[in-house]
């Protein structure tokens, strides 16, 4: 079986991935990106910050929390959903192609 090389940008990017995304565990961002979960593991050990964002809701309304706690909770939030936006603009617009693409293969 051939050895997969990948690009440093890919190895940063799927780092990062890893520690935007609310609650991911190494074994689940590995799997939606297609490789091992060593891999992942050994990439987040060498380039990572070693800050992840916590599962959502895992920080309870009643806590104390101190102003500047709350600021940067809530700018991670904000990045967090940004994120989620551009992902799903992008995947409604290959979805978009995809369907035009289709809808002229037919021939009903």
């Amino acid at each position: 079986m051939a050895r997969k090389t990948y690009s440093e940008e890919f190895r940063r990017q799927a780092v990062d991935l890893y520690e935007s995304t609310p609650g991911a565990t190494l074994g689940a961002i590995a799997e939606d990106l297609g490789i091992t979960r060593g891999a992942l593991k050994a990439w987040v050990d060498r380039l990572g910050t070693g800050r992840t964002t916590p599962a959502l809701g895992s920080t309870s309304p009643g806590t104390d929390e101190t102003p500047g706690q709350k600021i940067a909770r809530l700018e991670a939030r904000v990045a967090q959903l940004e994120a989620d936006r551009t992902r799903l603009t992008t995947e409604k617009q290959i979805l978009k192609a995809a369907a035009k693409y289709f809808a002229g293969e037919t021939s009903w």
